[in-house]
């Protein structure tokens, strides 16, 4: 039925001819006999816009923080890592929670690779001939927290290794300048232990590098903040490149499906050279204090005024980290709100179930939401809600090993995603603390700063969210989605399919550490669970939006100007003599001229929303599929160049030292080729210049719903 609907996009944008006009009459004879489930029912519950607001004033009304506290104190009471029983055990809430409900659903297993630590010590021999033994859990007074569950401080898919009387030296934030400028200062880490703080490079990349430059072993510490206690608190986390299980990269780890081995040069290619673990910030300033050597390069302006010198030694250090990679089955859960008039088009809200610790903030603050969201939507069907679109509520597992859960399930399902999926809505950590932040693909910006408008400020009596964030002197810009922290990478950089990445605060000081917890929120993050209720009430308007509107909200116009704008900084960007721009600006006016185009088709569908015409209902099935299927065309089969599962040429990972958040092609491109000469620069940059430009022309043609 898909392929049908598609072949009717042309029918009704031209003059037709007697022919077209005599066989569009017998194709809709014929559709209106199969597709009984798609015509418009005047007495649908949401067949007017005024029965629309009254649910969605039912969905804001009957939010309770009370109940998100509740929810988030049951998920947090055990730590709950991916592959393990507390784990299982926290996906059966999740599951019981939606069954309770009345919601069909369901769990999806999947065979992962993942890793767990089963030793580890670090020990430092001072200058002066004394010895201590670093603390590797975190404590609170005398107690260890290591001992109620919580897994020691490791590095996922880190290699065991051991190291003993090897040098420390200080790396900053282990970037190629920060190594550039050690070696001015003739500062050599090779066989060295290094010790590095967390910027924006990603685990991976900054043990790579310091593999590259010959180090034995990295040490990895988050600076401290939020108190003396939480400076003792360990960073865990991924150090695999990559998301998805390194098994079945490309499709889905399901039992009894292909499954490569771990010593595929392709698999472990995605894993470390070198040993790392985290360390606790408090731990890393005794390393600091005790370094001689060279003093600290003066282009580091951020490092603090106490650490003057960055080693190699004195201080020698004994490393030692054992862990295993083992397969192990996790588990995804879903409740499915079948849609009544187009039951096969799914509006997906995401949120990821497993945690390094104990997870109040990441990522149980935004499952406690989800709960709440499904309950909230129980209570409309209740009151005779039904969907138009269908609504998946999505409950990922493993997704800090690296997006795991989403990516297998994407996979798996990647045909009918590409066909059927109108938008995936994903909320990681809820609540990190104060100030709301939003990422999406341009063209639902419109929708999202609507929402914002009928959603209380938790923090500003009498206002909205829109008035105290997205009307602020645009202090606060929707971000774009090019990075890889969360769910939404495989929706958007796979799979090509609009999304939307919502959260409260931008940093926390217990990030993956076992003060993450219940305590600390109801402290620190979110005393009164007000935010919490604020994310709910963006997350669930946005999916009532998109689920119910007769003419999906989507605005190409705003993709159009945030092209240019990235075009414009590009120009700036390179040099003019290694890349020239002009198929790229011509395939933005062209994708420009046809968003406008498409605006002015909606507007006058829209004045037809009281139709209950057979035509005008194809018109509008044929138009929402041009909306939804536009995305997909930023796709490229042959991926990115080096990552070729990463297929958007938008938005999707560059290289972390790239300045570039955009045209990920175009600036990995830029970086690679530094060193080349111009002919083989402008030859590589221009080939990825054209590939964007082709891309947007697909677009172009998606939205005009005509082949060439």
């Amino acid at each position: 039925m898909a392929q049908l609907w598609s072949n009717h996009n042309t029918i009704f944008t031209g003059k037709p001819s007697p022919l077209v006009t005599f066989i569009s009459i017998i194709l809709l004879c014929i559709l209106g006999f199969y597709t009984l489930h798609y015509v418009h029912s005047p007495s649908s519950p949401l067949s007017s816009s005024q029965n629309a607001l009254r649910f969605h004033h039912t969905f804001l009304s009957t939010a309770s923080n009370d109940t998100v506290a509740a929810y988030l104190r049951h998920l947090t009471m055990h730590p709950h890592v991916a592959g393990t029983q507390p784990s299982i055990e926290t996906a059966n809430y999740v599951l019981n929670h939606f069954k309770g409900l009345g919601f069909d659903s369901h769990s999806v297993p999947y065979e992962a690779l993942l890793s767990y630590p089963t030793h580890s010590s670090l020990s430092l021999h001072f200058s002066n001939g004394t010895r201590a033994d670093l603390p590797l859990s975190e404590r609170s007074g005398t107690r260890k927290i290591g001992l109620d569950g919580v897994v020691r401080p490791y590095h996922a898919y880190s290699p065991s290794g051991s190291v003993s009387r090897a040098k420390a030296v200080f790396v900053n934030f282990g970037r190629d300048e920060d190594y550039r400028a050690l070696g001015r200062t003739g500062v050599n880490v090779s066989g060295c232990v290094v010790l590095a703080r967390r910027g924006n490079l990603p685990r991976f990349a900054v043990i790579e590098k310091a593999a590259a430059h010959g180090a034995a072993a990295v040490l990895l510490y988050t600076e401290g903040g939020g108190g003396d206690r939480f400076r003792k608190g360990f960073e865990r986390g991924t150090v695999m490149s990559g998301v998805g299980d390194p098994l079945s990269p490309g499709w889905a780890g399901v039992n009894g499906g292909e499954s490569l081995r771990v010593d595929d040069v392709d698999i472990s290619r995605r894993f470390p050279k070198i040993p790392s673990m985290p360390l606790s910030s408090e731990a890393a300033e005794t390393i600091l204090g005790s370094l001689g050597g060279a003093p600290v390069p003066a282009q580091w302006k951020s490092v603090p005024s106490k650490v003057r010198r960055v080693g190699p030694g004195p201080t020698m250090v004994d490393f030692n980290y054992q862990g295993e990679k083992k397969v192990a089955t996790i588990h995804d859960v879903f409740a499915v709100i079948k849609g009544l008039e187009e039951p096969d088009r799914y509006v997906l809200l995401g949120n990821h179930r497993d945690a390094w610790t104990y997870g109040a903030v990441d990522p149980n603050s935004g499952t406690a939401a989800l709960l709440d969201i499904a309950r909230r939507f129980a209570r409309m069907r209740d009151l005779g809600w039904t969907p138009r679109r269908t609504i998946v509520l999505c409950s990922w597992d493993a997704e800090e090993f690296g997006m795991i859960g989403s990516t297998e399930w994407v996979e798996q399902n990647l045909g009918n995603l590409g066909s059927n999926a109108v938008a995936y809505l994903n909320v990681d950590c809820a609540v990190q603390g104060p100030g709301f932040h939003a990422g999406a693909t341009p063209q639902l910006d419109n929708l999202l700063l609507e929402v914002l408008k009928k959603v209380k400020d938790p923090d500003f009596d009498g206002s909205t969210l829109y008035q105290n964030w997205a009307d602020r002197d645009n202090q606060n810009v929707i971000t774009r989605l090019g990075r890889v922290d969360s769910d939404f990478a495989a929706f958007v950089h796979h799979a090509g399919i609009p999304s939307i990445d919502l959260y409260y605060g931008r940093d926390f000081p217990v990030y993956h550490t076992a003060f993450d917890s219940y305590e600390w929120m109801t402290n620190y993050g979110d005393p009164l669970f007000q935010r919490h209720v604020a994310v709910a009430g963006v997350w669930g308007l946005l999916a009532l939006r998109l689920a119910d509107d007769s003419i999906l909200p989507f605005n190409y116009r705003s993709y159009a100007e945030q092209l240019k704008g990235h075009t414009e900084v590009l120009s700036k960007f390179l040099d003019s003599n290694i890349g020239y721009l002009s198929p790229l600006t011509t395939s933005i006016q062209e994708f420009a001229a046809e968003a406008k185009e498409i605006d002015i088709k909606v507007q006058i569908l829209r004045e037809q929303e009281s139709s209950t015409s057979e035509l005008v209902t194809l018109q509008k099935r044929a138009l929402n599929d041009r909306l939804m299927l536009a995305e997909r065309a930023f796709l490229n089969t042959d991926g990115l160049d080096g990552k070729k599962w990463f297929k958007h040429l938008i938005y999707g990972p560059s290289d972390p030292e790239t300045e570039l958040d955009f045209f990920p092609g175009i600036a990995d491109a830029n970086f690679r080729s530094t060193g080349m000469n111009l002919r083989q620069r402008q030859s590589l940059i221009q080939h990825e210049i054209w590939r964007v430009a082709r891309a947007i022309q697909r677009a172009t043609s998606a939205l005009r719903g005509e082949l060439s």
